[in-house]
């Protein structure tokens, strides 16, 4: 029992009121009295209390209504509402409005206190729930990334300090290791939160389109241009504006993107004057940008502008310890229903290489959650089962990421006899995406 709380009876019946508060008073508790709902939550402005008690038929001011006034400043206090037996059914629909709990009149003062202890030990435990949830989070959040990592809680110290800054940040690392979400965390911890995160996929626009996305064009400009269009530069001022898969850019923008950074202007296709921005950069790739830049594929100056800030996020397998963490938010994120995780599941995980990083392990406990016909989810539910013969060849380790990734795909087409539809769902890719990665590694079907 909590006998240092503090609780306010709204109630017109004065008799009532005098027994109760001598009940409550006597069991420890510091009762307050309104007779009107209008003093009552006027009280409740004033006051801190833990609980309210509280009469559905008043005069001025009907219980409901005190209830709904109630709710719209505190969503957290216990309320429990005390009805004539005649009109439980308004009570049940007060619970379904806000209230916790009812009472019926007449009440026993044994019924009263276990009611009033129930509801304040609920509250209580919601509290320290969110609290420690809170404390989870904080120890091992930053945005939306989950860590416990020690490369990690050392790269993300490293992105929260950055993120009060304006400097250009570089985020390398594999296909599916967080890439976007980390750029998302850095903006959304950044004193630009409030405004825009603009993300572009560089390799996803056709390259006659890029530069329109990018700075914007105006009406006539080129056949199609019915309009004037603002660019994402122009959409993200104030903001941040992620490039993603920046390796991919053709060389010619490179240099158009080095001038926006370097005067913090654009100029639209077909415009006439210079555009003023104000935009934080964030950029991001698989590959290696200072091999690139030796082989003058990457304009190293362009390169220096955008590397101001390093992050490498390591790929999944090196992060063998978060892979429980993950799959614990993952499965709460997608279950709507309780589930058992059996040994075998988590031991099945623990022994993947995961060529995806998270994306995929994201994929697969999604894909083992919905389609599990039971509550317990084991090895069985797992996806790779139904390619038990596949395991990815891993290249040695002077292999490059490209050659890593090409060995990736080749293995999954042959265990399925290039079938492109079912090695995509092996690697946790959309098919087109495949296709795409196939044609730029070189790989292709020998006859």
């Amino acid at each position: 029992m909590i006998k240092t709380a503090r609780i306010l009876l709204i109630d017109d019946d004065i008799s009532l009121c005098t027994v109760v508060s001598h009940q409550l008073e006597g069991m420890g508790y510091n009762v307050q009295i309104a007779n009107r709902g209008a003093e009552g939550i006027e009280k409740l402005q004033k006051k801190t209390f833990d609980l309210v008690l509280l009469d559905l038929q008043m005069p001025e001011m009907p219980g409901m209504e005190a209830l709904k006034r109630i709710r719209l400043f505190n969503d957290q206090i216990p309320v429990i509402i005390i009805t004539a037996f005649g009109t439980i059914e308004n009570a049940v629909q007060a619970c379904r409005k806000g209230a916790d709990d009812y009472l019926p009149k007449p009440f026993a003062k044994e019924q009263l206190l276990f009611t009033i202890e129930k509801a304040l030990r609920l509250k209580n435990l919601e509290k320290d729930n969110r609290r420690l949830q809170l404390e989870l989070e904080e120890k091992y959040r930053f945005g939306n990334i989950i860590s416990k990592n020690k490369k990690m809680q050392a790269l993300l110290q490293v992105a929260g300090r950055a993120a009060q800054s304006d400097a250009a940040v570089l985020i390398t690392g594999e296909s599916g290791t967080g890439k976007e979400l980390l750029a998302k965390a850095i903006h959304l911890s950044s004193p630009r939160k409030e405004n825009p995160f603009v993300a572009v996929n560089c390799p996803s626009i056709p390259e006659t389109l890029i530069e329109s996305e990018l700075f914007g064009h105006e009406k006539g400009a080129f056949t199609g241009a019915v309009s004037s269009r603002p660019g994402k530069f122009e959409m993200a001022d104030g903001g941040t504006l992620f490039l993603d898969e920046i390796g991919d850019l053709k060389f010619d923008l490179q240099s158009k993107l080095l001038r926006v950074l370097q005067e913090h202007e654009i100029e639209r296709i077909g415009g006439s004057k210079p555009i003023s921005v104000d935009v934080r950069v964030i950029s991001a790739t698989n590959r290696n940008l200072t091999e690139l830049a030796q082989k003058n594929q990457f304009r190293q100056d362009l390169y220096y502008r955008l590397d101001v800030i390093p992050l490498n996020i390591p790929p999944l397998r090196d992060r063998e310890d978060d892979i429980p963490l993950l799959v614990e938010h993952f499965v709460k994120k997608y279950a709507a229903r309780e589930l058992i995780l059996k040994p075998d599941f988590m031991e099945a995980l623990l022994k993947y290489s995961w060529p995806g990083n998270v994306r995929e392990l994201e994929n697969m406990v999604q894909r083992a959650v919905v389609l599990c016909p039971t509550n317990t989810l084991d090895r069985t539910c797992l996806a790779f089962d139904r390619e038990a013969d596949f395991q990815p060849s891993l290249p040695p380790d002077e292999s490059t990421l490209a050659e890593a990734e090409r060995r990736a795909i080749i293995s999954a087409l042959e265990s399925t006899g290039w079938n492109q539809t079912r090695a995509a769902e092996i690697l946790n890719i959309p098919r087109h995406v495949l296709l795409y990665r196939m044609k730029k590694l070189g790989v292709v079907r020998e006859k």
